[in-house]
């Protein structure tokens, strides 16, 4: 199954529970969905290929509030609210040969310190995955989706694309490159999921509000699971499991994030809260997500290998 992306699968801006499907799959079935990035301001000179979708899709109207160009959502048969969506990111690839990154006045980290808008196209090395800075540093490249989402719950209405919230979104977490899942809790029938905002590279903090700004192609297996407790975001790579946080306040992003490690920590191995409060502070590791997008984003690692059962680990102790 691919979807692509177009003036008749993208949303732009905005996550709404009543958005109708563009496609519906069946719970473990793979989908492959393609994406743009970025309105007619950040378009390239000559000599590099923009997609023509996303022509059409400038041409079809820009949105007067800023927000995410996303494909979707793809609904998954069964899905219903309670359950988890499991999504599995199977693979990442760039659709063009050029990113962009903008740095405005009155956002980002430093709101004040920049009084002036810069627009900078960077040229993307598809064969060797690198950038190409404007002072000619050779970047290397670590594509991911900034957003994946289920939609939100029907009560929130129609909401903006750009803060991370319960239901996925602007999560803006580097680690979610190919070969990680990421958990999602499913607020509405269907689950409805979408994504867009392709980054070619981004730091830890995401500090200038853009990325390198991209179009990428995912491909996905969405599976709608009922033996999963998550009611927020989580996510697993080949080696940690991570929590996260997402609030206006750096700190109450500590504390959400730490607080659900803690939870999942004590669930999976069955020692206390208190053991699981101690191994965080031992061997979990904070990172600040973004600080970009009002709601700011930390979370929290925890290698795999540490939080066997207690049975696992008494029984390799024993050996």
């Amino acid at each position: 199954m691919i979807v692509n992306a177009s003036p008749k699968t993208c949303h732009w801006g905005f996550f709404d529970a009543q958005l109708p499907p563009v496609t519906t799959i069946t719970s473990g079935q793979e989908v492959t969905i393609d994406t743009v990035s970025g309105g007619p301001q950040v378009l390239p000179g000559d000599g590099y290929h923009v997609p023509p979708e996303l022509l059409e899709i400038h041409k079809a109207g820009v949105p007067w509030v800023p927000g995410h160009i996303l494909t979707g959502p793809v609904a998954v048969e069964g899905a219903r609210p309670g359950d988890v969506l499991q999504v599995d990111i199977l693979d990442v690839q760039l659709r063009q040969d050029w990113g962009y990154n903008v740095i405005r006045p009155l956002v980002g980290t430093l709101p004040e310190d920049f009084p002036d808008t810069q627009a900078t196209t960077i040229p993307l090395d598809t064969e060797t995955k690198e950038a190409t800075m404007p002072w000619g540093l050779k970047l290397p490249l670590a594509p991911f989706f900034g957003v994946m989402a289920v939609a939100p719950p029907v009560e929130w209405g129609r909401i903006s694309t750009i803060e991370p919230r319960a239901h996925g979104g602007n999560l803006d977490n580097k680690e979610l490159v190919a070969g990680t899942t990421l958990y999602l809790p499913v607020f509405t029938e269907g689950a409805l999921f979408s994504c867009g905002d392709g980054h070619g590279a981004q730091g830890d903090g995401e500090v200038c509000v853009t990325a390198i700004e991209t179009a990428l192609q995912g491909r996905f297996r969405l599976t709608v699971r009922r033996d999963l407790d998550v009611s927020y975001p989580e996510a697993e790579t080949s080696e940690h499991v991570l929590t996260m946080g997402f609030h206006a306040d750096l700190d109450v992003c500590v504390e959400i994030a730490l607080r659900r490690m803690i939870a999942l920590v004590s669930e999976r191995t069955g020692i206390s809260r208190e053991h699981a409060y101690m191994l965080c502070s031992l061997a979990g590791d904070l990172r600040i997500t973004q600080t970009v997008n009002r709601e700011k984003g930390v979370h929290m690692m925890m290698p795999k290998e540490l939080i066997r059962s207690v049975s696992d680990v008494s029984a390799y102790g024993s050996n």
